[in-house]
Parts: structure tokens; C-alpha cells; sequence
């Protein structure tokens, strides 16, 4: 009780500072080893607003306190600096136990798109072995199928081999050549006979053995069908002394005895008869058979015609029935109407025609019917067709 009194006394006058320090209104405490004095603004220190006042009895009491509170700072500093690295290594290690981690992480990502890749993988592989097993078995039928076609290949080549064996004998092309040759010898021999029977000349080289009676009314050569068309003079032909001549409807219209008309009708039967012998002895089926009847033979034309019972409407997309059926057509002039005949002579020149470019010539024209005649049997005697066989 008696030590509070002297604290409620009235507090001692402030100390004035020695007069050889000049007054401050923040005095500078002393420095401490190893640092420096920081000033601090005064809303920061704890109990600024209101100093604790000591008195002069205590001040070295709290002298001596504040001593030992210092010395015991440096030791805490030391701590907190030890704690600190110790803190910053802990983070150190964190960090890079994260980026393991994260490392990890990205290498299990990795490890997982590579098991399921290698599972997409065996599952192809799977099915390959599959394709691998089916082509295999495609192959090996391939194989066996090749292998008799290689059997099949040899035994074509052993039968080439015969072959060109025989053609190479006494018996092969050199053979084959020969009765080629002969037999176009034979045909132009044949074909000599049928010119010799129906001979095709010029008017003016008749020969003296024909008879009077079939000359001497051929006085006119105008108005006449074949001539030959590559002489300067347009020398009409005859063949067995008997011009064909071009008759109109008009001309025949005006005939009394119809002698003209006879004689072209035996010139296209003479004509008509040495074309259907050639081409039996060339072997070539005419496209417009020949039905022989001397002075009345007819051309056959094998077109098709349609019926008039199956011709339908315009609206109607059936379309009609055709048939093949032959038609005849007259050598000969039978009355006025001329066309059928007209139509029948074209028809014997298309197959003169024929033979023609069966042996590689070509026709002179539509209406040279006896010219083109004499130059197919020309041709055919000529030592040309034997060679060129």
C-alpha cells in the first residue's frame, strides 16, 4: 500500500536532454549489429496513441527488460530465418513432388492412348490374320486353277509345235500353197469355159463364127446399157453377138414384134446364167440368188417385209412384225412396167458386184452390167489371180 502512493503523486518534470544532442522529433535508437534502425509510421506501432509513461525510479528496471527482451529478438530472428528455409525447402520439395505428379499424370494419359492403341492394333491384326486365312484359300484355288491352265498351255504348245511340225513338212504350207494354186487354176480354166460359151466383146470384134441372124439386126448402138467405160470410144458390148439395151416405158409401149425386148432378155439370161456358174466355181453364195430360166430367169431378193395386218397406229409403240419372205423379180420385159425389171438388173449387177470384190477388184458402175462381166473374167484368166493366190 505504501509503494502506490509515490505513483499517484504528480509525476516528475520531464527530463531535458542533454544540451550537446539537439532536440528530434523522432530520436534515432542505436544501431545493432548486423542491421540498421527502420522507421515505422506511428499508426503501425501498437499503443502509439497513448505512451506509457515510466517514471525515473523504473526506468532502469525496464532498461534492463528491454535488454533482455533485445537480447532474446536475435535468437527469435534465427529461428524465424532457420524456419523460413526450412518452409522455402518444403515448397521446394512440393513443387517438384507436383510436377511429378503432373509428369505422372501425363505419363499415364500416355500409357493409356498406347494400350488402347495397341488394342485397335491387335484387333486389326485380328482381322488381317482373318483376310490373311481367306485370300490363302483364294490363292490356293487360284493356284490349282492356274496350274491346270499352265497343263492346258503346255498341251497347246505341244499341239503348235505338231502343228508347225506339219505345215513345215511335205505336207504343210508349201502343200496348202500348191492346191491353193491349183485349184484357182482349175477356177480359170472353168471360167475360161464360160467366156468361151458366153463371150463378152465389143460390137466391132465379133467374131466371124456367130450366126448372121443375131448380128444383122444390131444396127443402132445409141441407147445402149454397158459399154465399156474406160475405151475413148464408148464401143458398146454384146455378148454371143446381142446388145442389152436401156428400154423406157414410153419406148415399149410402142413395140409391134417386141423383138428388142426378147434379145435384152436373152442377153440377161446369158448374163444371169455365167454369173450364177462363176460363183459356183468361186464358192461364193450370192446375196441375190439367181433362179435360171433362160430368157426368163428371175433375181430373188430376200428382204424383209412387213404384213399389213400388224401395222399398228402412230400412238401405239408396238412395233410391227416383220417376216422374211422372198420376192421375185423378172429378167425380162412381160409388159409396160419396166421397174420390176429395172430393179432385177440393178439386183444382177450388186451380184456381179459381189464377185468382184471377192477377188479385190472393183465394179465399174451400177449399170455396166455386161462391162463389169468381161472384167471379172478378165481379171480371173489374167496370170495376176494365180500369183497373187
Amino acid at each position: 500500500m505504501e509503494d502506490s502512493a509515490p505513483s499517484s503523486a504528480a509525476p516528475d518534470p520531464p527530463l531535458s536532454p542533454p544540451p550537446s544532442t539537439p532536440p528530434h522529433p523522432h530520436p534515432h535508437p542505436p544501431e545493432e549489429e548486423g542491421g540498421c534502425w527502420v522507421l515505422v509510421p506511428a499508426s503501425e506501432v501498437e499503443g502509439a496513441h497513448a505512451p506509457k509513461v515510466i517514471h525515473w525510479d523504473d526506468l532502469q528496471q525496464e532498461l534492463a527488460r528491454l535488454w533482455s527482451l533485445s537480447a532474446a529478438l536475435q535468437p527469435a530472428e534465427d529461428r524465424k530465418a532457420h524456419l523460413t528455409a526450412r518452409l522455402e525447402s518444403a515448397l521446394q520439395v512440393r513443387q517438384a513432388f507436383l510436377e511429378q505428379d503432373n509428369e505422372l499424370a501425363e505419363m499415364r494419359q500416355r500409357l493409356q492412348e498406347r494400350t488402347d492403341r495397341l488394342g485397335d492394333l491387335k484387333t486389326r491384326a485380328k482381322k488381317l490374320s482373318e483376310d490373311v486365312v481367306v485370300r490363302r484359300e483364294q490363292l490356293c484355288v487360284k493356284i490349282r486353277t492356274l496350274s491346270g491352265a499352265s497343263k492346258a498351255l503346255e498341251a497347246a504348245r505341244s499341239n503348235l509345235k505338231e502343228a508347225n511340225e506339219l505345215l513345215s513338212g511335205e505336207n504343210g504350207c508349201g502343200r496348202l500353197k500348191d492346191l491353193e494354186q491349183q485349184l484357182r487354176m482349175r477356177q480359170q480354166y472353168m471360167v475360161a469355159q464360160v467366156a468361151q460359151i458366153y463371150p463378152v466383146r465389143p460390137l466391132d470384134e465379133q467374131s466371124s463364127d456367130h450366126k448372121p441372124g443375131f448380128t444383122s439386126n444390131i444396127t443402132k448402138t445409141s441407147n445402149v446399157e454397158s459399154v465399156l467405160p474406160n475405151s475413148p470410144q464408148n464401143r458398146p458390148l454384146v455378148i454371143l453377138g446381142l446388145q442389152l439395151s436401156k428400154l423406157s416405158v414410153k419406148k415399149t409401149g410402142y413395140f409391134s414384134d417386141k423383138t428388142e425386148v426378147q434379145k435384152s432378155s436373152t442377153v440377161l439370161g446369158y448374163a444371169a446364167h455365167a454369173v450364177s456358174l462363176i460363183a459356183s466355181y468361186l464358192n461364193v453364195p450370192l446375196r441375190y440368188p439367181l433362179r435360171f430360166g433362160g430368157s426368163r430367169s428371175y433375181v430373188l431378193d430376200p428382204a424383209p417385209s412387213v404384213e399389213p395386218s400388224s401395222i399398228t397406229s402412230v400412238g401405239t409403240s408396238v412395233p410391227p412384225s416383220t417376216s422374211m419372205r422372198t420376192t421375185e423379180f423378172p429378167l425380162f420385159l412381160d409388159s409396160q412396167e419396166t421397174t420390176r425389171s429395172s430393179y432385177a438388173i440393178f439386183l444382177l449387177n450388186k451380184d456381179i458386184e459381189q464377185l468382184l470384190n471377192y477377188i479385190g477388184a472393183e465394179s465399174l458402175g451400177p449399170r455396166h452390167v455386161l462391162a463389169n462381166l468381161k472384167q471379172l473374167t478378165t481379171i480371173i484368166q489374167s496370170q495376176g489371180y494365180i500369183s497373187d493366190g
